[in-house]
């Protein structure tokens, strides 16, 4: 339902007739195609480049990367403030504390679910909605119609409106919580976001920020503890003498490089998000509360293309 071509090639065209406000529009447009390209370059990067490249001594370079690919590699949680490069210090095996990396793998698959989800509220809308505005708006909006019947079919609709007003009050309160259901789920993501990348989101562009305006000899850039470009891994295997030896050594993640960019954008888009959601649900309640807010400006409203939702 969701991966038809058709239905993706609509979320980069603009709708005839809006059923919907610019808030909304930035859930189901606007993040899904950002989270889909996302997801598309570090699909390419991950499949056509090299994701991971480790050097431990005695072990094959190729069984080595997809080993520590597959397992994961870490870094010192007590190291993060290295002079050469944060966390890839010696490890002291048991008492150092150890922070594991391994959402990496899952981060193209993360972001195709997540631009699902944004979609979710469009679509609940549209099957409510019912195609009334269409309905409503008569092909106003095509080039072509004649300004005569653009004029008479406004005053129709500004007409309908007014004699009208406070009968659609179930179509309203379900836009209204598909603007709510929109606000929940970006919410939502942002704490799952946190979550999968081990309590490092939540402050993430604010670390940033903090790391711009900081002395350079004082600076560890945070995006290099949430991503970092060079980690540890280790391998056990068997000895000469049939003990078991503890390899330690390097890998090199150039993916992290794409990633660190991909998700302080996200933070901050995110959060533009959520704003401009939160204005949108307190300005179509006091819609719904002062309804003589809509008719005024439903009687200034000048044909765009897009009709008023929420009457």
């Amino acid at each position: 339902m969701f991966f038809e071509i058709n239905s993706i090639k609509q979320l980069f065209e603009f709708d005839d007739v809006c059923i919907d406000d610019f808030a909304f529009r930035l859930h189901y447009k606007s993040t899904i195609i950002i989270l889909i390209i996302s997801s598309l370059f570090i699909t390419s990067n991950q499949f056509i480049g090299e994701p991971i490249s480790c050097i431990i001594d005695d072990i094959p370079a190729n069984f080595i990367n997809s080993y520590c690919w597959t397992y994961g590699t870490f870094t010192n949680a007590e190291q993060e403030n290295g002079d050469i490069q944060p966390g890839v210090g010696s490890v002291n095996k048991g008492k150092s504390e150890i922070k594991y990396h391994k959402y990496y793998q899952w981060i193209y698959f993360t972001l195709l679910i997540q631009a699902i989800l944004f979609y979710v509220p469009r679509y609940v809308w549209k099957i409510w909605e019912g195609g009334k505005m269409q309905k409503l708006s008569s092909n106003l909006n095509l080039v072509i119609t004649e300004e005569g019947y653009k004029f008479e079919g406004k005053e129709i609709i500004i007409n309908y409106m007014k004699k009208n007003m406070g009968t659609h009050n179930d179509y309203a309160l379900r836009f209204l919580l598909c603007l709510v259901l929109n606000l929940i789920n970006i919410i939502a993501q942002l704490y799952f976001m946190d979550y999968f990348l081990n309590g490092e989101f939540s402050t993430y562009g604010l670390e940033v920020l903090k790391f711009i305006n900081m002395e350079p000899e004082e600076r560890v850039d945070p995006m290099s503890l949430v991503f970092p470009s060079m980690t540890k891994c280790s391998f056990n295997k068997y000895g000469p003498s049939g003990s078991i030896q503890y390899l330690d050594g390097l890998c090199v993640l150039p993916l992290n490089a794409l990633n660190e960019i991909i998700y302080i954008f996200l933070w901050y888009w995110f959060h533009l998000v959520v704003f401009f959601t939160a204005v949108s649900i307190v300005y179509h309640i006091l819609i719904y509360v002062f309804p003589y807010i809509l008719m005024t400006l439903s009687t200034n409203m000048e044909q765009n293309g897009c009709s008023l939702v929420g009457i």
